[in-house]
């Protein structure tokens, strides 16, 4: 799909939250990789986080940055499988307005062509919450890429058409 290059580039501000019992900053690999694209596509990282597998951590942070208005999106990596430490799916729906359902068929479908019916154990998933995107990424490297690499960063690109998330930002706390 096009880039519209007339249109200027306007960033978003996201916050990145990495879901892992055993991980801290120094061993965030797919964290990294999360902040380098969405850095070298010009958006802000606005914050960054690492909490445990617990559903009220998980929460608890979501708020504090839905609530905050320097947030505009969070993307999540790690907790979206089937184990029972696997809880960021239901964390994000305990605070979204609106699910996104699209975005979790369309990463399992991309996901698919890389590492075959393995995708079917992920809850990739995103969401609105008081006007905040929320997306949930498996904790691997390569999901943290096919999900930016092939959907995020062209829906979070206002001059992406036909049409991408950033555009409708002013619309999502419309009643």
């Amino acid at each position: 799909m096009p880039i519209d290059e007339s249109r200027p580039f306007l960033p978003v501000r996201i916050a990145v939250l990495t879901v892992s019992d055993t991980r801290g900053l120094a061993e965030d690999r797919s964290g990294d990789a999360l902040v380098a694209r969405l850095e070298a596509a010009g958006h802000v990282l606005a914050d960054r986080a690492i909490v445990r597998d617990d559903a009220d951590l998980i929460v608890a942070r979501l708020h504090g940055w839905i609530e905050d208005d320097q947030v505009d999106c969070v993307i999540t990596t790690g907790g979206t499988g089937v184990t029972g430490r696997d809880v960021t799916p239901e964390a994000l729906a305990r605070v979204w307005d609106k699910e996104i359902p699209g975005f979790g068929e369309l990463f399992r479908w991309l996901s698919y062509q890389t590492i075959g019916t393995s995708t079917i154990q992920s809850r990739a998933c995103a969401g609105v919450a008081r006007g905040t995107y929320l997306f949930a990424l498996p904790g691997s490297t390569g999901a943290v890429k096919d999900g930016w690499d092939e959907i995020l960063a062209t829906q979070l690109d206002n001059r992406h058409h036909p049409c991408n998330f950033v555009e409708l930002m002013p619309r999502l706390m419309e009643r």
